[in-house]
């Protein structure tokens, strides 16, 4: 099975069938376009839920502020 899709005169690509079901996209899912080089990144937008706990245990000393910005 080709993994390629055509897009169609409503500028409208349908993710092949094999993609969707490997990735576990589904219908109303969310994604952001990426311009990479000549291509796009297609990358699904993750649910504020899903985030949470991302930056735990991560130490804030000696982050940059705001103060020190020119």
């Amino acid at each position: 099975m080709s993994n390629t899709a055509t897009l169609s005169s409503k500028f409208q690509i349908s993710i092949p069938k094999a993609v969707r079901n490997e990735k576990a996209w589904k219908a109303g899912q969310e994604f952001a376009f990426l311009p990479k080089g000549t291509g796009v990144l297609l990358v699904p937008v993750s649910e504020l839920s899903e985030l949470a706990g991302l930056a735990k245990g991560a130490n804030p000393k000696n982050y940059r502020d705001r103060k020190d910005r020119f």
